[in-house]
């Protein structure tokens, strides 16, 4: 499936990030850097307004902005920092679509983010990977886009976070068009299944917490049963 192929652009420059991320370096290089290889590896264009790596450090990871509204922080990378990455890659009109929470300890790329010592860090790391393991076991096909909202916007509250997307959604359909997309939202009442991919993308923190987390996949229905693809 061409999407699967996509996506793999984009989880594999991520790994390229994470083992490359250095102090000292701009988000500016960074964002060069993602969007080159992801271009080497096959992408032909960026389909979120044309910008292939949204990247944020340190306290402005808890910026949520529109694409139209996005410029690269002139900033630089700590010894000890937080780095969010989110990756925009397209060939031939097929997305992918791909986020990541990047720790920077002791002046080196965590391999592993959820093996930071810093707690606050951690705790969001693992509440990402919870939420992600949690909707595969909640999504059903005939569940609706607001139904799932509620669902998984009250385990983001159970588990100590809030949902901090300007928008206040949690994710999308796969479309050609961006204008196209539905959303993980209030009032969206169509079914899951009415949609062939769609993200799941929480964009949390702890309330009035310094630091935001992001962790996003492309998901799909394999039967009743929701996979990442």
């Amino acid at each position: 499936m061409p999407h699967h192929r996509v996506q793999a652009i984009a989880r594999e420059t991520m790994k390229v990030a994470q083992q490359s991320i250095r102090p000292g370096q701009n988000l500016t290089a960074v964002r060069e850097l993602c969007e080159q290889t992801m271009l080497s590896l096959g992408a032909d264009s960026f389909w979120y307004w044309g910008i292939g790596a949204f990247v944020f450090c340190g306290t402005d990871t808890i910026q949520s902005v529109p694409g139209k509204s996005y410029k690269t922080a002139d900033r630089v990378i700590q010894a000890e920092d937080i780095i969010t990455i989110d990756l925009s890659p397209q060939r031939n009109e097929i997305w992918g679509d791909f986020a990541r929470t990047i720790i920077v300890e002791n002046g080196e790329p965590l391999q592993e983010s959820k093996l930071t010592k810093r707690q606050e860090w951690r705790e969001g790391i693992l509440a990402e990977e919870q939420l992600h393991a949690a909707l595969i076991g909640v999504a059903r096909p005939a569940m609706t886009f607001e139904e799932l909202h509620t669902r998984m916007n009250a385990h983001i509250l159970e588990l100590g976070f809030e949902n901090i997307d300007f928008l206040g959604n949690l994710g999308h359909s796969i479309e050609q068009k961006s204008a196209d997309r539905v959303y993980i939202e209030p009032g969206n009442t169509l079914r899951l299944d009415e949609v062939e991919l769609f993200t799941f993308e929480p964009h949390i923190r702890r309330p009035n917490g310094d630091y935001g987390f992001k962790h996003e996949n492309i998901y799909q229905f394999n039967g009743a049963v929701l996979a990442e693809i």
